[in-house]
């Protein structure tokens, strides 16, 4: 046996180089190695390494501890393998080799695919469907039957001690394990030992959560008007039921993530009831002309609501939504401007046989200039015809409630919060397109995706302990054969992450969740993807760190690769992330804790991974500030056009429209790095101090729509934006506010208006979505596409 030194390695490794750090590629097969032999001070210097070979060897276990992030190829074949879960550290690991070690049994080889979340190749074989199915579907299995085992025969000690947790976890790991049978016996062991994990994450998860309910009460008999800060999900004047927990935290110690399960659909479904509102005239806004400014609405004020429809649904098995069932609605009669373009191009005769060259020359002239006439024809009344749609302002009338995220799908749980919604892109284009009537939303432990016209959700994907906080749609490439580019597919993803600081990715329509990725050890606050380049996800995080990560596509046994490729420093937990559509691979907003920032996120050689802010962007509103009323988180944040974006504060009843290429163009102060936002103009908003109430922008449209915290809606027709108008220092008023449809649950009464913590519409304006911190997603539908 040779004694491994620095000297040796460097012989061993490749390229040639002076430094460990530099190796990539290191041979140390057949040189008699026991476990004891391997230097842990040495070989963790190792950066660089992503193929090693100890094959012939007398190993009975790897190195525990060890980091080598970079390694993706391990050879360990002819050795004496014993004890596999010394691999965990090793979770960058693709390929590994363990033929010809006795003692490893089947057992073995099925936790090294759950230690190893990367592995896709195994003793010369592809095992990523097996893999797949051990890390989810079986796992789906084995935590269900925990949770009802716990749910059965256990309950948290009253007072918690660490003696009586310390018993109760070891009485809770035992019996689990005793009774807990899933799978053939040919791998007892390997669900024994999984089963011992999951236990006592579940219970840790539980712990959490109650501690975490109690520092909340604690805080609150100290001070009711207390706002905790910097943490996104609490509010500063709503105090929420006890059970419900909306204080991000720290994961503590998990072993392995939480594994996403599509619930079964539910076997009864209570539907709630929109009562009518009163039709006045004091809030449907019309277009208006520059002199003629509307009337600003009030607290009190009804808008002019038609009842939505009530016709009641067959609910499928995938439906878990407690629905709404509403009453007839009375159709608008709506003009509707159209430009009909006759689109079949004619026919060209084909010259005779005595037609001369020249004439043929003529003729062909003749049909080209025709045709690029008729395609600009098509062109202009395209545009015109988008343009008549931006003229005109919608009207929405509710179309469905639904409270699909609720506890243990219960229909009196109006108290999980809902964060965030997206509309699905559709498959053929890189995340900007429209049309899709599938939108996704998260709040809970639970992801849905809701269609929106039959008012049904038809996939849910659960993660128990999880608390998801954000989510983002992308496109990317599915590769058939895991070959050329040629053969892949355009398939439409979904990112979501939450408290635990995982990102879920999951294919919807396949209804796999292939894979996850740890992008920040606390929470994650916020989930973007570039709208250019569909594969770069942000992710901002409670640690107040924006990272850019490369996820790469996927290919057909769903294998895929993750790479970070850019670190964000800001001063506060960002609440928004916003490339813009002129400049999304350069630039990035984020609207924070502390206020509006921007970043250069240009790649290349020259420019550091680790980046601080370029400059900081102010508002007018910032030297009204004192003691009492500090007006720089900015909750709310959307371009409306490639230039105009909508930002927005809680403290202030206001919406900024202001010009981001104008506010770019200036220089940024060299000690503070401030630059004056270029306003445009003001749109009236509510007064409240309820933050995280989030805008959002339909530019296809020209609107904006923010929600309140009494469950109303502020829409805004921007078509014709008049700059001047901010000069004369008065806020434009909404176009129109859509009143809460007050659902009414029988022998319950009215549900009151809860806040709107998210909106989002398709591109098209036929739905738009809106979100509450009462376990209730809205779904209204513009008048024309209904009637």
């Amino acid at each position: 046996m040779e004694k491994i030194t620095e000297k040796l390695l460097l012989e061993k490794g490749s390229p040639t180089t002076n430094k460990l750090e530099e190796i990539k590629t290191l041979n140390l097969s057949r040189l008699g190695l026991n476990t004891k032999d391997l230097p842990l001070r040495l070989l963790s210097r190792l950066q660089s390494l992503q193929r090693l070979d100890l094959s012939g060897n007398r190993l009975q276990e790897f190195i525990r501890n060890v980091e080598l992030t970079a390694l993706r190829y391990l050879d360990l074949s002819d050795n004496q393998m014993e004890d596999v879960t010394t691999l965990e550290s090793l979770s960058g690991l693709e390929e590994l080799k363990m033929d010809d070690n006795l003692y490893i049994t089947v057992s073995d080889n099925y936790k090294l695919m759950v230690l190893l979340p990367n592995l896709r190749i195994y003793n010369g074989k592809d095992v990523s469907t097996t893999a797949n199915h051990l890390r989810y579907v079986y796992s789906e299995n084995l935590q269900t039957r925990i949770t009802a085992l716990w749910e059965k025969s256990f309950s948290l000690p009253d007072p918690i001690t660490a003696q009586e947790m310390s018993a109760l976890e070891a009485k809770f790991v035992s019996t689990a394990r005793q009774q807990v049978k899933y799978g053939p016996n040919s791998v007892s062991d390997f669900t024994k030992w999984r089963v011992g994990i999951m236990a006592k994450e579940y219970l840790r998860s539980l712990t959490e959560e109650k501690d975490e309910v109690e520092s909340e009460e604690s805080a609150d008999v100290k001070e009711n008007h207390e706002v905790s800060t910097p943490t996104k999900r609490k509010r500063s004047i709503l105090v929420m039921d006890a059970d419900v927990n909306i204080t991000p935290r720290k994961k503590l110690c998990a072993d392995f993530p939480s594994p996403l399960v599509e619930g079964s659909p539910c076997k009864s479904s209570p539907r709630l009831k929109l009562r009518p509102v009163e039709e006045t005239h004091s809030v449907r806004m019309s277009p208006r002309k520059r002199d003629q400014p509307p009337a600003t609405p009030t607290r009190g004020q009804k808008r002019a609501e038609t009842p939505a429809r009530g016709s009641k649904r067959r609910q499928t098995k995938e439906d878990r939504a407690q629905e709404v069932a509403t009453p007839g609605r009375s159709k608008r009669a709506v003009l509707v401007m159209e430009t009909k373009v006759n689109l079949i191009p004619r026919r060209v005769g084909t010259p005779g046989r005595g037609s001369k060259t020249l004439q043929s020359k003529e003729d062909e002239a003749q049909v080209k200039q025709k045709e690029a006439g008729r395609k600009k024809a098509v062109r202009a009344a395209e545009m015109q015809r988008d343009a008549d749609m931006t003229q005109q302002p919608v009207h929405l009338n509710p179309l469905h409630v639904l409270q699909c995220h609720s506890k243990q799908d219960s229909s009196e749980d109006f108290s999980t919060q809902l964060w965030a919604c997206a509309f699905q892109p559709l498959p053929d284009c890189t995340g900007s397109g429209g049309g899709s009537r599938l939108v996704a939303t998260c709040g809970g432990d639970s992801l849905c995706v809701i269609d929106c016209e039959a008012g049904m959700v038809m996939k849910k994907y659960k993660v128990p302990g999880e608390e998801f906080f954000s989510l983002a749609w992308s496109t990317v490439l599915m590769s058939r054969t895991g070959g050329a580019s040629s053969s892949a597919q355009h398939c439409s993803i979904l990112a979501a992450g939450g408290k635990r600081g995982l990102v879920k990715l999951i294919h919807p329509r396949n209804n796999v969740a292939y894979g996850e990725f740890r992008a920040s050890r606390k929470a994650l606050s916020v989930l973007r993807f570039n709208q250019q380049q569909a594969n770069f996800l942000y992710t901002g995080s409670y640690d107040n760190k924006i990272v850019m990560w490369d996820i790469g596509g996927v290919d057909s046994q769903y294998n895929y690769k993750v790479v970070q490729l850019l670190v964000l420093e800001v001063s506060a937990t960002p609440l928004h992330i916003c490339p813009p559509p002129s400049s999304p691979k350069t630039h990035l907003l984020t609207g924070c804790e502390d206020g509006l920032y921007c970043f250069n996120t240009q790649l290349g050689t020259n420019n550091t991974t680790k980046r601080s802010k370029e400059m900081e962007i102010t508002f007018p509103i910032y030297k009204k500030e004192d003691k009492d009323n500090d007006y720089h988180t900015v909750d709310g944040l959307s371009f409306l056009t490639d230039d105009i974006v909508a930002s927005k504060n809680y403290m202030h009843a206001s919406i900024y429209l202001w010009s981001w290429s104008r506010t770019k163009a200036q220089r940024p102060d060299k000690k503070s790095r401030e630059v004056c936002a270029v306003l445009l103009a003001e749109l009236q908003w509510t007064n409240t101090e309820i933050p995280y109430l989030a805008l959002n922008t339909c530019p296809g449209r020209a609107y904006i729509v923010c929600g309140d915290d009494k469950g109303r809606l502020w829409t805004y027709h921007v078509n014709n934006l008049q700059k001047e108008r901010f000069q004369t220092g008065k806020p434009i008023a909404p176009t129109e506010v859509l009143e809460w449809p007050t659902p009414v649950r029988k022998g319950l009464g009215e549900v009151e208006g809860p806040s709107i913590n998210s909106v989002a519409m398709d591109p098209e304006l036929q739905y738009l979505v809106a979100l509450s911190d009462k376990n209730m997603v809205m779904v209204w539908k513009t008048a024309a596409a209904s009637s």
